[in-house]
């Protein structure tokens, strides 16, 4: 598919008085040995280290006093019982309202488990629930650490490529596996947001890739960020003094390729560093304000079963969908009805008429960023998924047609299989807060 590219290639600075940014980051890499998220197949906790993982914070605030925090994690990403409390208590200690706060996960599959679990009966869950409240009190400072460390910033944007991601919904005899689809659709650019002070001197790069993190597969047991924290590494080690911070994109159904060994993913973050580079010393587009943050919950309707049909998914039903049948069904058997919906988070921040950020919540597939740019038109647009939670898939009408994993619908939450209406009601509720951001030019 074309990446989101700018109508323009002439910058123009902003001035110094547009922009002020603050930064903050901290070493989250486990301190003992804990059990590795991303893969049903691992029974044992981690063995070591490859690569520490991160948690980043930009703040910024224009010229009229409106501020925003984005916080990125090298972690799989939280479900709404760890991702709820932590932006509530950043907005006790910071004024910051929720809709100010934007928290993004590179969903690497080898990083710790994360466990709101008040009640942790092992000793390996004591473990998973104590180093994820360390890493839900790390964020309420760092958050507090950025927004006191404002000062004045320029912003431009532009875009490069990602030759590593792989449609990885493979059409055979049996149906749609993971394995690997050359001609399948993949959102393969990489967009790319440059702070600097108003001397122009580099503070910050931020840079998207719609790819998930697992080039590393369930055989590997060290902690380690995946392609998206190697190509952290490389931009700062190229760009001394800078932080870089990573947002994935509708990744959903994309892996890298090729996959398998620590290697390859050293490989895919050299290369994705090296474009985030190439693209930051060519000519960027101005990013200048107000802006404007809106975030709101988008109701996603699940697919509808009678007592009969549930039975039959769950027993002879895709591998896939019948855990998610067994949890409906249970909540029969007590008596309860299956929810309806799912109230997924949406978040839109616009940045004057120079550039729209989306931030989806879930595992969302690529055809999420084709659908937006079709609603909001295709300039100026920055799609990210993986934002403030990750309760499952969020698959389009098209994935649901034709089956596979990515039609499991709901793992962490209200369980539900998505219904082909999930779609236009995410579609609708983004242009919704996009019109009421000040987006103008949608279609």
């Amino acid at each position: 598919m074309r990446c989101f590219l700018l109508a323009l290639l002439v910058t123009v600075p902003s001035g110094p008085e547009e922009w002020k940014a603050g930064l903050a980051a901290a070493k989250i890499t486990p301190q003992e040995p804990l059990q590795l998220s991303g893969y049903a197949a691992r029974k044992k906790p981690s063995e070591g280290v490859a690569a520490d993982l991160y948690a980043k914070a930009l703040a910024l605030e224009d010229s009229e006093g409106n501020r925003a925090l984005l916080l990125t994690l090298d972690l799989i990403g939280f479900r709404a019982a760890v991702a709820d409390p932590v932006c509530e208590r950043i907005a006790g200690k910071t004024g910051l309202k929720r809709a100010h706060i934007l928290l993004n996960f590179s969903h690497t599959h080898s990083a710790p488990q994360l466990s709101a679990d008040p009640d942790p009966q092992t000793e390996d869950a004591r473990k998973t629930a104590a180093y994820t409240k360390q890493v839900q009190d790390r964020l309420v400072e760092l958050a507090a650490e950025a927004l006191g460390r404002l000062e004045p910033a320029r912003l431009s944007w532009g875009t490069g490529v990602a030759n590593l991601v792989m449609n990885r919904r493979e059409f055979t005899p049996r149906g749609v596996i993971l394995g690997v689809n050359p001609r399948g659709p993949a959102d393969r650019c990489v967009p790319v947001l440059r702070v600097s002070d108003p001397e122009g001197k580099l503070r910050a790069v931020l840079f998207g890739c719609a790819c998930h993190g697992t080039t590393l597969t369930q055989n590997n047991y060290l902690v380690c960020g995946d392609y998206a924290g190697f190509a952290q590494v490389l931009v700062q080690e190229r760009l001394p003094g800078v932080q870089a911070m990573f947002m994935i994109g509708c990744g959903g159904d994309a892996n890298p390729y090729p996959r398998g060994t620590l290697d390859l993913a050293r490989e895919h973050g050299a290369a994705l560093g090296a474009e985030v580079c190439r693209v930051l010393e060519g000519k960027l587009q101005p990013v200048r304000g107000p802006l404007r943050t809106e975030f709101d919950r988008a109701e996603l309707p699940f697919q509808q079963f009678s007592r009969e049909e549930l039975e039959k998914l769950a027993s002879k039903g895709p591998g896939h969908q019948q855990g998610v049948a067994r949890q409906l069904l249970a909540l029969l058997e007590k008596g309860e009805k299956p929810p309806a919906h799912y109230p997924a988070p949406v978040a839109v921040w616009q940045f004057g008429q120079d550039l729209t950020l989306v931030g989806l919540s879930g595992e969302v597939v690529v055809d999420y960023a084709i659908l937006l740019e079709r609603a909001l038109g295709p300039l100026r647009l920055w799609v990210s998924a993986y934002c403030n939670e990750v309760f499952g898939y969020l698959p389009s009408a098209r994935v649901l047609e034709e089956g596979g994993y990515e039609t499991r619908g709901v793992y962490y939450g209200p369980p539900g299989l998505f219904s082909p209406a999930a779609q236009d009601a995410a579609v609708r509720k983004v242009r919704e807060l996009a019109e009421k951001a000040g987006r103008q030019g949608m279609k």
